[in-house]
């Protein structure tokens, strides 16, 4: 088992959601490719999008058919945002883009997530590599991440 993913299994545990990771096929690289793995609606994938500010990093955990409006991003923020770059996204998380969960991060983020997904019984989010996702009720996953619900899709 790779660390990224052993660390999110860890983190699920510690939280108290009782959710394994599970094993896609073949690296999974879109939501709509996540979606036709779990066998549910594209919004029922959460993105783990990671925004730049000057103070550090924003995770926007968003629907997978939404997009983030960069604008509205950066008025929940505070701060101009912009796309953070690979390398800032490994060292502060711990995964690499593709795999970036919503959970078991190296370090603490300010979050955000899209009311779209708790329109849901449950979603499904990248479990810290391309080849794994674990399911869960958005609500808890709003509760273990300390996520603000806030619109900044658009």
């Amino acid at each position: 088992m790779s660390k990224s993913l052993a660390r999110v299994a860890a983190a699920l545990k510690a939280a108290g959601l009782h959710s394994t990771p599970v094993e896609a096929r073949t690296e999974i690289r879109t939501a709509d490719a996540a979606a036709a793995e779990a066998g549910v609606a594209v919004d029922q994938i959460v993105k783990s999008i990671l925004l730049q500010g000057r103070t550090g990093l924003v995770l926007f955990l968003t629907a997978g058919g939404n997009r983030i409006d960069l604008a509205k991003a950066a008025a929940l923020a505070g701060e101009t945002l912009s796309r953070a770059e690979v390398e800032v996204v490994r060292a502060v998380t711990g995964f690499a883009i593709g795999g970036v969960a919503p959970l078991g991060h190296l370090t603490p983020l300010p979050s955000f997530a899209d009311p779209r997904l708790l329109d849901f019984a449950e979603v499904w989010a990248a479990a810290g590599t391309p080849r794994h996702m674990f399911r869960v009720d958005p609500r808890a996953l709003v509760r273990v991440t300390g996520a603000q619900v806030a619109d900044f899709t658009g």
